[in-house]
């Protein structure tokens, strides 16, 4: 399930979690090392999830990547897309795992470099769409019916959550105000306003609907979707682009070395089953995604 920044205060908890994951043998003396300069390894997670839920997952990933690295790694659950940026741009964290447009930024603002994402039974990069759904008995029969109508959204910059469907009310020759669309705090909490029937639509990621479904709190049948999104290729996880190269190298060979089940807890959250081995990708596997960002001219201040 893939929540975006603004569910995740919901929680009580605090925005930004640290933890640190030591990996077997790591010490201070991993400082001199080319796996562990600077003593620990600062790792980043873009908040799509409940941080209850996201932070054992998580974890699970950065314990394992520290165990092939012999070097601690500190986990950050960080506030929004953009802190994480921001952090990773600072230097403050050396690797990161952003939503695909979230990347976007990252590289463009912070040379991120996209190394590996969450692999497939097939061992391909593993995908999800954006979609709206509109009530089984709605008259609304695809975009061009949405004038007029209220349309939830996730929240701002969001893959599927805001750019996607955004993107598709222009690509069916309607302009933005003809739709009153409004954020509703992440997908959770747009498909619960469609479920309450406070909107007309509501965009519903095929993650969020496996989770949704799964948990017995979304019906498909009372529910009809009236538009999907293309495959979007899911999160990678980035190295920071002023690193030693050495380092890099080090990271990349170790997370494509993590095994299927220290990745398969955070995959899962990502609707990722089986779990399977982190994939290598790079900055092609997104392109996509940068055409979005050029054609809906966003920036990083529409995070």
């Amino acid at each position: 399930m893939r929540l975006r920044p603004l569910a995740l205060l919901l929680t009580g908890a605090l925005a930004t979690l640290s933890l640190t994951a030591c990996g077997s043998g790591g010490s201070s003396s991993g400082a001199k090392s080319a796996t562990c300069p600077g003593g620990k390894i600062r790792f980043g997670v873009e908040p799509f999830e409940d941080p209850a839920k996201l932070t054992p997952a998580a974890k699970v990933l950065a314990d394992s990547l520290g165990e092939q690295l012999k070097c601690p790694v500190e986990l950050t659950i960080t506030e929004d897309y953009s802190a994480e940026v921001l952090a990773l741009q600072n230097g403050k964290l050396d690797i990161a795992m952003f939503g695909p447009l979230g990347y976007v930024f990252a590289q463009q603002r912070a040379g991120a470099e996209a190394v590996a994402s969450f692999g497939d039974s097939s061992g391909k990069v593993s995908s999800y769409t954006a979609g709206i759904w509109v009530p089984a008995d709605s008259p609304v029969k695809g975009i061009k019916d949405l004038a007029g109508k209220s349309l939830a959204l996730s929240s701002v910059g969001s893959t599927s959550g805001d750019a996607l469907p955004r993107k598709a009310i222009i690509d069916a020759g309607l302009k933005p105000e003809d739709v009153k669309t409004h954020y509703a705090g992440g997908h959770a909490e747009a498909l619960l306003a469609l479920a309450k029937g406070t909107v007309d639509a509501a965009e519903i990621n095929s993650q969020q609907q496996a989770s949704a479904t799964e948990s017995k709190t979304f019906d498909p049948s009372k529910f009809r979707k009236i538009w999907a999104s293309d495959a979007i290729p899911n999160d990678p996880i980035t190295v920071r682009g002023d690193l030693d190269p050495a380092f890099k190298k080090a990271v990349t060979d170790a997370l494509m070395h993590l095994p299927a089940d220290k990745v398969g807890e955070i995959g899962a959250l990502l609707d990722v089953k089986p779990a399977a081995p982190l994939v290598a990708v790079d900055k092609s596997t997104y392109q996509a995604l940068f055409d979005l960002a050029a054609t809906l001219h966003l920036t990083d201040k529409d995070l």
